[in-house]
C-alpha cells in the first residue's frame, strides 16, 4: 500500500484519487497501530476530514468498503512501534518538570520510537533505487535549507567519501539558478524536507525534474512534493516534542544512504577512504 502511495503521488498509478483522499491515505499510513483506526469516526477526526472521505478512498483502492480496508489496516499488531519507549517517557516525566531529566528522556524516547518506525517500514526496493541513482550519476548535488541545510550537508561530507563528484546546491555559494544550469541529464540531486515543506526545495526539485535530472528525494511522507517529481524516495518519521522538526532519524537515514552508496560500490569506496587516509596522514590533520 505504501508502493502505491507512491506511485499515486507521482501520478503513475493504475487509479486516481483527489488531494484529500491522497493526503488521507498518506496519513493513514503513518498510523500505524494508532487507536484511530478501530472506526472511521475517530479515523476521520484524526485525519480532519469526512467520513465519507474514507469510504470513497476504500472504493477506490478496491474495497467493498471502509470495513475491508480497515481490516487490512489492523492486521499489523496494534501496538505501534516504539510504543515501550513512550509509555517508558511518561512514566519518567511524572512529576518530574520537562526543564530537567524528564524532558531528556521523553525526546530520546521519541526518537528511539521514530528510529524503531523507519527501520519497520523502510522500502528496501525505494533504498535500492536511491543507491543506484546515485552511485550510477555523473554528478550528484544535495538541496536542503534551514535546518535540512545540516542534511544537506552532512550527505555532502558523507558522499564525498566515497566520491568526488557530489556538491552542496547552495544559494550562499554561486546560487540555486546556476548550479542547476551547471547540471545535465541524468545527474542526480537528492532534495531534503519536511512537513512544512520549503517551497524553494520543491520547487527546485520540480525544476530539476524538467530538466531530466534524476530527483532523489529524503522527506517525511509519501504525500510530500518532492516524491512526486522523484526516482526514488527514503520516508523518515520524526515526529518528537522538540520544538521544531526533528533531524535526528533523517541523519540516520543519511548514514543509511551514505553506507549503502559505498556497499554497492565497494572496490570505489574502498580506494576513495584509502586515498582519503593518506592525504590525512601527509597533512598531519589528526592527532592522538
Amino acid at each position: 500500500m505504501r508502493d502505491l502511495t507512491l506511485q499515486v503521488s507521482r501520478g503513475v498509478a493504475p487509479l486516481s484519487l483527489g488531494p484529500k483522499a491522497q493526503q488521507a491515505l498518506a496519513d493513514i499510513l503513518n498510523l500505524r497501530g494508532d487507536p484511530a483506526l478501530l472506526s472511521i469516526t475517530s479515523l476521520a477526526r484524526k485525519l480532519s476530514v469526512n467520513p465519507s472521505t474514507l469510504t470513497r478512498l476504500a472504493h477506490a483502492l478496491g474495497y467493498s468498503g471502509f470495513g475491508a480496508l480497515q481490516q487490512v489496516l489492523l492486521e499489523a499488531a496494534m501496538a505501534a512501534p516504539g510504543d515501550f519507549y513512550t509509555r517508558q517517557a511518561q512514566t519518567a516525566l511524572a512529576g518530574e518538570d520537562a526543564s530537567g531529566m524528564g524532558g531528556v528522556t521523553r525526546l530520546c524516547r521519541e526518537n528511539q520510537a521514530n528510529i524503531e518506525r523507519f527501520l519497520e517500514s523502510c522500502d528496501i526496493q525505494q533504498f535500492h533505487q536511491a543507491t543506484e541513482l546515485i552511485t550510477s550519476a555523473p554528478r550528484v548535488m544535495v538541496h536542503g535549507i534551514r535546518q535540512f541545510h545540516a542534511v544537506a550537508s552532512f550527505l555532502v561530507y558523507g558522499l564525498r567519501m566515497i566520491r568526488s563528484d557530489v556538491h552542496l546546491l547552495d544559494s550562499n555559494n554561486l546560487g540555486i539558478a546556476e548550479g542547476l544550469a551547471s547540471m545535465s541529464r541524468g545527474d542526480v540531486l537528492i532534495s531534503a524536507s519536511c512537513a512544512p515543506y520549503s517551497a524553494q526545495v520543491a520547487a527546485t526539485a520540480r525544476a530539476a525534474a524538467d530538466k531530466d535530472i534524476r530527483i532523489v528525494a529524503v522527506t517525511d511522507r509519501a504525500s510530500s512534493p518532492l516524491v512526486a517529481v522523484s526516482r526514488a524516495a527514503i520516508l523518515v518519521p520524526h515526529k518528537t516534542s522538540f520544538l521544531s522538526n526533528s533531524l535526528t532519524s533523517f541523519i540516520l537515514a543519511a548514514e543509511c544512504l551514505i553506507n549503502g552508496c559505498a556497499a554497492a560500490s565497494p572496490d570505489m569506496a574502498k580506494r576513495a577512504l584509502s586515498e582519503r587516509d593518506e592525504m590525512i596522514k601527509k597533512l598531519d590533520i589528526e592527532t592522538g
